[in-house]
């Protein structure tokens, strides 16, 4: 230490996510697909708080954790696989593909990841987790990458009926998709340095 230069202990910051999120990921022919750090080393930095239940980060913002899947035309194909302990390669359906919630005054405001859970399912668990179905945004991907008819056409009618105040559809979320999604919600246009409030 530097003479004259006192060090105040400082607190790791904490790091919520899935139980799921460090685990090893894999695809046939390109290899790890996962996160690189395992939960072991990144507690070594972090406070890890691991959940599949919902966790409320404040009064107003809340961890989903693990996302219920209850509308058939949401369901997801597997990418890539774990593995148990006895090595058997088990379909990765992202278990761990989440969300956060913040509760506004006007209603609910929905940040997503990529959605591979579904992001009628994450807004439907989002409205329950929080008692309130009202929604006044839907920010972050999608995932309507080239999807299905089935899918789109349920996205659209779900969204129709719950007629948030507006959206943002990001990444995981093509041209034809928006520009469906836009016939039946307000689609706002996202991108890098977009700042929203919202109390």
């Amino acid at each position: 230490m530097e003479a004259g230069i006192e060090r105040l202990p400082c607190r790791s910051p904490i790091l919520v996510a899935h139980p799921l999120a460090f685990e090893s990921k894999k695809c046939e022919g390109i290899g790890e697909i996962g996160s690189l750090l395992t939960s072991k080393k990144l507690s070594e930095h972090f406070r890890l708080q691991l959940s599949s239940i919902p966790l409320w980060l404040s009064e107003r913002l809340v961890f989903l954790g693990e996302i219920p899947r209850n509308f058939a035309f949401e369901a997801g194909a597997a990418v890539g696989y774990m593995q148990d302990g006895e090595g058997n390669k088990i379909p990765d359906l992202l278990p761990d593909d989440t969300a956060l919630v913040y509760r506004a005054e006007a209603g609910l405001v929905i940040i997503t990841g990529c959605s591979h859970s579904g992001i009628c399912n994450i807004t439907e668990y989002a409205k329950e987790i929080c008692g309130d179905s009202r929604v006044l945004d839907i920010i972050g991907g999608f995932h309507l990458l080239e999807p299905s008819e089935e899918k789109i056409n349920g996205t659209l009618e779900y969204l129709k009926i719950l007629n948030p105040t507006c959206v943002h559809a990001c990444h995981c979320t093509d041209l034809n998709s928006k520009i469906e999604l836009s016939k039946v919600c307000r689609l706002k246009e996202v991108g890098i340095g977009l700042q929203i409030e919202y109390f």
